[in-house]
């Protein structure tokens, strides 16, 4: 079981082609703090059909994208 699994499924029972959640929802999702490793683990997204189109720090969102 991936570390991000819940978030991914989350994420691609949505009837959205784009989608923003800020790290604070993520964190919600996931049920852990988002951390550098998620840069590795967004890999695994495409396996549900969507990726990471931007990670803005400034903002603290990320943009995902069905593909």
């Amino acid at each position: 079981m991936s570390k991000y699994q819940r978030l991914w499924e989350f994420i691609s029972e949505q009837n959205r082609d784009k989608l923003v959640l800020t790290f604070a929802e993520i964190e919600k999702i996931s049920g852990m703090p988002i951390d550098h490793s998620f840069l590795s683990y967004k890999k695994e997204l495409s396996d549900y059909g969507f990726s990471v189109s931007k990670i803005s720090m400034k903002n603290q969102t990320v943009n995902f994208e069905r593909k």
